[in-house]
C-alpha cells in the first residue's frame, strides 16, 4: 500500500511543474502506453526506496478566478480527509495573498504532517522574500524552484521522513481475489454492492485495511470467495460538492492500488464521462483488472441497436486498450450480477495466467516472422526470442537487434496478436523490446 500525498494552493503557484518534477523520473517508465496523458493529475514517485501516490489537486478546478475560493477550499478539505500529507505551495513573487491564509488557517488544525513550500525561489534576493512566508503560522518552510529543480531534494527527504508506516498487507495462501467497485459519485456503487451481497450480508471476517477506511470484507457467494475492497469513503458523504470530478478520483486512488480487478460502474443514463475515464485511466495505469458496468440499464430506453451502440462509444474513449469486458446491469432489479461478479474472476484469473516460454516463442515467432517490424534507416530489425517476466502483472520481453527502432504501431501490433491468441481480457499488458 502506497501513502497519498496530496498537493495544494491557489492557482499559478506551479503545482503541476512540481508535480511533475515528483513524477518524472517515474512517469517515463511507469507510463509507457504512448498517447496517455489523460490523467496528468496523479503520478506514483519514489524517494529513497518509498514509493508514494501524488495527486495534484488543482488540475481539476475548471473556471474563473472569482469561483476558485470555494473549490479551492473544497479541494482543501478533500486532501485533509484522504492524504497522508499535505504539500502547501505558495509562490515567493506574490507573496502572501488573502487566498494562502485561508488555506493556511485550515491546515493549521490538521494533526498531518503539512509541508510548507515557497516556489519559484530561484536566487539569493528571493530566498529572503521567502521569510515572509514564517507569517502563516506552519512553521518551518521549503524554499525550492519547481523549474530549475533545486531545493526539492532536501523537501522530499523531509517528505519520506514524515510519512506514516503503512500496515504491510498480508497475503493468504493462495490470495483471494480483491475487487474494488469505483465509480463516479451516485452512479450505484452502494446499491451494487448491496444487490451483491444482500442486506443478510455473508460476511466471514472483517479485515481493517489500512488506517484510511479501506476495509477488505471478505465474502462467499454464489460459490465464488473473495475480498470486497471496500473504501469507506465511498460510502461516506463529505462536505464536498457531489459533481466534484476530484472527489470521485481522489477517492478511488486508495481503492484501487489495493485491489486485483476494479469493476467501474457507471450510469447508463449518463453515459461515459470525464469522470468515468478519469478512474478507467487510473485504474489501468495502476494495471489493474478491469471490468466495465453500466448500471441501471432498465431505466434505458432501448431499441435493438442498443447495446451494441453504447458499448462501441465506450470502446472509442477507452482505446487503445479495448480489451475490457463491458456488461449491462441494474443493481435495482439485481440484472446480471452474477455475470459481473464471475466476469470479475475470470479477469483476475487472466491476469495471473503465466505462458511457457516454449510455447510462447512457438506461437509468437512466426507471426513476427510472417510480419516483422518496418526497417528505419535501411536497418533490419530482427527478434529472435521473446518471453513472459515472473511480475505480478503480465509483462513480456523481446529481445531483438535493434529494439531503439521498433515503433509504438507495431508494439500495439504485437499486443493485439498476443490478445488474440491469450485471453488477457480485461488485463493491460506491458511489452517490452529489449537488447539481446
Amino acid at each position: 500500500m502506497n501513502n497519498i500525498v496530496a498537493i495544494v494552493g491557489r492557482p499559478n503557484v506551479g503545482k503541476s511543474t512540481f508535480f511533475n518534477r515528483l513524477i518524472q523520473r517515474r512517469e517515463a517508465i511507469v507510463d509507457s502506453v504512448s498517447g496517455v496523458t489523460r490523467d496528468r493529475n496523479y503520478g506514483k514517485s519514489e524517494w529513497n526506496g518509498k514509493e508514494f501516490s501524488v495527486i495534484d489537486t488543482g488540475g481539476y478546478i475548471k473556471g474563473s478566478d472569482d469561483i476558485f475560493e470555494g473549490e479551492i477550499r473544497r479541494q482543501v478539505e478533500l486532501a485533509i480527509d484522504e492524504a497522508d500529507a499535505i504539500v502547501f505551495v505558495v509562490d515567493v513573487e506574490e507573496g502572501i495573498t488573502p487566498m494562502d491564509e485561508e488555506v493556511a488557517k485550515l491546515l493549521r488544525k490538521v494533526k498531518k504532517p503539512i509541508l510548507l513550500v515557497v516556489n519559484k525561489v530561484d536566487n539569493a534576493m528571493r530566498e529572503k522574500d521567502a521569510v515572509e512566508f514564517y507569517n502563516l503560522g506552519l512553521g518551518e518552510y521549503f524554499s525550492i524552484s519547481g523549474m530549475s529543480g533545486s531545493g526539492t531534494g532536501e523537501l522530499l527527504d523531509k517528505l519520506v521522513e514524515v510519512l506514516p508506516e503503512m500496515p504491510e498487507v498480508t497475503e493468504e495462501v493462495e490470495p483471494l481475489p480483491r475487487f474494488c467497485v469505483v465509480g463516479r459519485p451516485n452512479a450505484g456503487k452502494s446499491s451494487f454492492i448491496n444487490a451483491l451481497i444482500g442486506e443478510d450480508r455473508f460476511v466471514v471476517t472483517d479485515i481493517a485495511g489500512t488506517t484510511r477506511d479501506a476495509i477488505d470484507t471478505k465474502y462467499n457467494r454464489f460459490g465464488f470467495e473473495f475480498n470486497l475492497v471496500d473504501t469507506a469513503g465511498i460510502r461516506r458523504k463529505a462536505k464536498v460538492k457531489e459533481d466534484l470530478e476530484f472527489y470521485s478520483v481522489m477517492r478511488s486512488v486508495r481503492a484501487i492500488e489495493h485491489s486485483d480487478v476494479c469493476l467501474l460502474v457507471i450510469d447508463a443514463t449518463r453515459g461515459f464521462e470525464g469522470q468515468d475515464q478519469s478512474i478507467f485511466w487510473l485504474a489501468e495505469k495502476n494495471r489493474k483488472g478491469i471490468v466495465i458496468l453500466v448500471n441501471k440499464w432498465d431505466l434505458v430506453e432501448k431499441d435493438t441497436m442498443s447495446t451494441r451502440d453504447y458499448e462501441r462509444k465506450i470502446r472509442e474513449e477507452i482505446a487503445p486498450f479495448t480489451d475490457v469486458p463491458i456488461l449491462f446491469i441494474s443493481a435495482l432489479t439485481k440484472q446480471r450480477l452474477l455475470k459481473a461478479l464471475e466476469t470479475a474472476v475470470e479477469v483476475f484469473e487472466n491476469r495471473k495466467q503465466r505462458i511457457s516460454t516454449s510455447k510462447f516463442n512457438e506461437l509468437m515467432l512466426p507471426i513476427i516472422e510472417a510480419t516483422p517490424p518496418p526497417a528505419l534507416k535501411g536497418k533490419y530489425i530482427k527478434i529472435k526470442y521473446c518471453m513472459q517476466l515472473p511480475t505480478p502483472t503480465p509483462q513480456f520481453v523481446f529481445f531483438a537487434n535493434l529494439p531503439q527502432y521498433v515503433k509504438d504501431p507495431y508494439k500495439r501490433f504485437i499486443e493485439n496478436k498476443l490478445r488474440e491468441q491469450y485471453n488477457f481480457s480485461g488485463v493491460p499488458i506491458d511489452i517490452y523490446f529489449r537488447q539481446k
